[in-house]
C-alpha cells in the first residue's frame, strides 16, 4: 500500500509550522496534541487555525500533523494557518482562489521592530526636560 504524504512550511512573526498530512479520519494534531490542548482557552488562536478547514471542505479523509516551533503562542496559530493552507493547496489545487481571497496564502510579514540605542523601547523616548 502506497500512502500519500504532503509537506508544508508556514511562517508568521518568529514561528515555524511545518505541517505533514496522511490520509486518515480528519484529525489535526499539533506538537502531539489536539487543538483544544495546545491552545487552551484561546478562542482567538483556535479560530485563526481552523480557519482553511471552514473554507476547504475535504478534511474528513486526511491527517494533519503539525509541528509548531518558535515564537509566541499567536505567531504560531497563524503559522498553522499558513501551513494549512499551503498543504491544502497542495492537495486540491481547485481551492486556491477561496483560500487566496481570505489571505490565508500570504505570509504576513509584519516583525517586531528592534530596540534602537538610547531609547527604552523601539519607537518610545525618554521624557523631555527643558530644564
Amino acid at each position: 500500500m502506497n500512502k500519500v504524504s504532503y509537506l508544508s512550511t508556514g511562517r508568521r512573526k518568529n514561528a515555524i509550522a511545518r505541517v505533514r498530512i496522511e490520509e486518515g479520519s480528519g484529525k489535526l494534531i499539533i506538537n502531539d496534541k489536539t487543538v483544544d490542548e495546545y491552545f487552551g482557552g484561546l478562542e482567538r488562536n483556535k479560530r485563526v487555525v481552523m480557519k482553511p478547514f471552514e473554507i476547504w471542505k475535504g478534511a474528513k479523509g486526511y491527517d494533519f500533523f503539525v509541528n509548531a516551533c518558535g515564537g509566541g503562542i499567536s505567531g504560531q496559530a497563524g503559522a498553522v494557518s499558513h501551513a494549512l493552507a499551503r498543504a491544502i493547496l497542495s492537495l486540491d489545487e481547485t481551492a486556491k482562489a477561496a483560500l487566496k481571497k481570505e489571505g490565508l496564502l500570504t505570509r504576513d510579514s509584519r516583525m517586531v521592530e528592534r530596540k534602537k540605542p538610547g531609547r527604552p523601547k523601539a519607537r518610545k523616548r525618554f521624557q523631555f526636560s527643558k530644564r
